[in-house]
């Protein structure tokens, strides 16, 4: 018999949202469910079917697929849907707690990552320019020696969960539906300890001072993480370890100013310089003393020079970025006598050409 539309037994349209998905399940739910309806096939094949439209249309992912494709769609997804009630509940019992305030069976010790861990590391521009190695000290949990992780004292086993008699499972009811949940006394582990180590207190890991040493290559910038896999902390239960990610920042450089793999700066000088072009020094990250540079006849203040090549290094590239040299130029405060002698005179010149030129306009003007 061919699957009806999952639109279809949920009773909602093909744009419902989350909360009109969920409050159609819950409604059906409620209305088929084993517990209200024993014995009754045509009730729990209602509530299968209605199960399954929820878990695919709840899920962004396969509803995507399920509403291009069909029920095809979902063919080697990895979702056949629901063989049973063991496997109703065991995925759903998020979704029951949600509904009617108790969960379903879960599992215990479920193998957990460790968590992730975040180091801030200062780099001068210099340092992100020529890439170093780093010494960092950090603190991660790490298992407990003393107990090996079990928590307990040398000399004693923990204690049967008199909640749970060790099931790590309680029975819970509401209505018509009585469901195992997670023993609030031990958390599902089933047993309570009574006598706890003393070097960590029960918890079964303590802090660890961890140093390392870490590669920080060229061309790095403010925000710039480094994942060294497995420096975080262990995880539970043969779960693997979380990472610890080095996150970069630069220190402000008093001349240069970094944007992306550029580097800019302001170069001071003279307006005979400007006037009549010069060679200057200009400092350079990655060798010692400057670069000796070329300053065209007639530069303006404000002109940009670019040098190729003399910014920062590229990552996972052989290559560098430009460096931008802003030009300012500066006048003097003070002059000598000659040079005063010497400016008047060029003024002198200048104001010679200016009234060539006007002249030259008011015959244009006069001819037309």
């Amino acid at each position: 018999m061919p699957k009806r539309d999952y639109y279809e037994v949920l009773g909602v349209p093909k744009n419902a949202g989350e909360e009109e998905l969920k409050k159609a399940y819950r409604k059906l739910a409620m209305k088929y469910h084993p517990d209200k309806n024993p014995g009754d096939k045509e009730a729990e094949e209602s509530f299968k079917e209605a199960s399954e439209a929820y878990e695919v249309l709840r899920d962004k992912e396969k509803r995507d697929l399920y509403d291009r494709f069909g029920h095809e769609g979902l063919q080697g997804t990895g979702f056949r849907g629901f063989g049973g009630f063991e496997d109703i509940f065991s995925s759903f019992g998020d979704i029951f707690e949600d509904f009617f305030g108790f969960g379903g069976k879960r599992q215990r010790n479920r193998a957990r990552s460790g968590n992730d861990l975040r180091y801030d590391l200062e780099l001068s521009l210099e340092e992100a320019f020529s890439g170093k190695e780093e010494e960092i000290v950090f603190h991660r949990w790490e298992k407990c020696e003393s107990c090996q992780g079990s928590g307990v004292a040398a000399g004693h086993e923990p204690a049967v969960c008199s909640t749970c008699q060790g099931r790590g499972q309680v029975a819970r009811s509401q209505g018509f539906f009585q469901i195992s949940t997670t023993c609030p006394s031990c958390h599902g582990e089933g047993r309570i300890i009574t006598h706890p180590c003393l070097d960590c207190r029960g918890v079964g890991k303590v802090k660890v001072k961890r140093e390392i040493t870490v590669k920080i290559p060229a061309g790095v910038d403010t925000g710039s993480r480094l994942r060294l896999r497995g420096e975080g902390e262990p995880g539970e239960f043969g779960g693997p370890p979380g990472d610890l990610f080095v996150v970069i920042r630069l220190e402000p450089h008093d001349f240069f100013t970094r944007e992306g793999d550029h580097l800019l700066c302001e170069i001071p000088i003279s307006f005979v310089q400007a006037a009549l072009g010069a060679k200057i020094e200009i400092p350079v990250l990655g060798q010692d003393g400057g670069k000796e540079f070329d300053i065209p006849a007639g530069t303006q203040p404000g002109d940009i020079l670019t040098i190729s090549g003399e910014g920062m290094p590229t990552l996972r590239k052989d290559e560098r970025g430009d460096l931008f040299t802003k030009i300012t130029v500066k006048i003097p405060k003070k002059l000598t006598p000659r040079q005063k002698e010497i400016l008047a005179e060029f003024a002198e010149l200048e104001e010679s050409k200016r009234s060539k030129k006007l002249k030259g306009v008011w015959h244009k003007m006069k001819m037309q």
